[in-house]
């Protein structure tokens, strides 16, 4: 599997899926219905896509973040 995510990209993805993860469960603000959920999935996908480095919607679109990929 190729890498076409760069550093920044994944620190944001990192970042970003810390935050839904506090939100969903170190607060009550999104509840315990739909938003909930959904945090905790794109939170799932971003800590997965960041740490294997490889979005599948990049490829499909012909996007690379990585400077030298």
């Amino acid at each position: 599997m190729t890498t076409n995510m760069g550093k920044l990209d994944r620190t944001l993805r990192i970042l970003i899926a810390a935050m839904l993860l506090y939100l969903a469960l170190g607060t009550s603000v999104l509840g315990a219905g739909l938003l909930f959920w959904l945090a905790l999935i794109v939170a799932s996908v971003f800590t997965l896509t960041a740490f294997v480095g490889n979005c599948p919607l990049y490829r499909i679109v012909g996007l690379k973040t990585c400077q030298d990929c």
